[in-house]
C-alpha cells in the first residue's frame, strides 16, 4: 500500500516517532486513567493488545516531548477518501500545551495531497474533545450507538480538505 507516512517526525516541541512495543504498556497504563477511557471502561491489557496488533493501514506513533513518553497517535489510511484520527490520547501533563493542534495541523499536511477528508470518532460525552475538533474544523457527521460501549454514542465528525469536482 502507498502511504504518505514516514517513520519519524521531528516537530516544533516535540516529535512523533514511529511506535515502539516496548512503549505500548506505558502508554496504555497511562490511557485507562484518561477520559474517554476511564469512563468507558477500558482495560490496560486490551489497549495494549490494540496498540501492538498487527495492522498495515494503522499508522502509531508515540509522542515524545523532551525525551519522554507523552502520548500515542494512531492514523487509519486510507480511510472514506481521507485519513481517520483513530487514536489521539496526550498524557495529562502535556494536554492544553497545543500538542492536540499540532498533531492535527501535521495529520492534514502529510494527508492533504492524497486526501479529502479528515476524520474522527469522538465520546458524545467527551464535550472538552468535540469542542477541541470543532475548533479545528471538523464538523458532526451523525451520532453511532452502542458502537464502543452499550450505554455510550459516538459522533463520525469530518474535516473537508478538497471538495469533490
Amino acid at each position: 500500500m502507498n502511504t504518505p507516512f514516514q517513520e519519524h517526525y521531528p516537530l516544533t516541541g516535540f516529535e512523533l516517532l514511529r511506535l515502539r512495543a516496548e512503549d505500548a504498556p506505558l502508554i496504555a497504563s497511562a490511557m485507562v486513567a484518561m477520559e474517554p477511557w476511564r469512563t468507558l471502561k477500558y482495560g490496560a491489557a486490551p489497549l495494549e493488545r490494540y496498540l501492538l496488533a498487527q495492522d498495515p493501514a494503522l499508522q502509531r506513533y508515540t509522542v515524545w516531548v523532551e525525551n519522554a513518553v507523552s502520548g500515542i497517535v494512531a492514523v487509519r489510511y486510507p480511510w472514506l477518501k481521507g485519513a481517520y484520527l483513530e487514536l489521539i490520547a496526550l498524557f495529562p501533563n502535556q494536554q492544553g500545551q497545543g500538542l492536540g493542534t499540532a498533531i492535527l495541523q501535521w495529520l492534514e499536511q502529510t494527508t492533504k495531497p492524497n486526501a479529502n477528508n479528515l476524520w474522527v470518532l469522538v465520546s458524545a460525552f467527551n464535550k472538552s474533545a468535540r469542542r477541541f475538533y470543532c475548533q479545528y474544523g471538523f464538523r458532526e457527521i451523525g451520532p453511532i450507538e452502542a458502537l464502543v460501549s452499550p450505554h455510550s454514542t459516538e459522533l463520525l465528525l469530518r474535516k473537508v480538505l478538497l471538495s469533490p469536482p
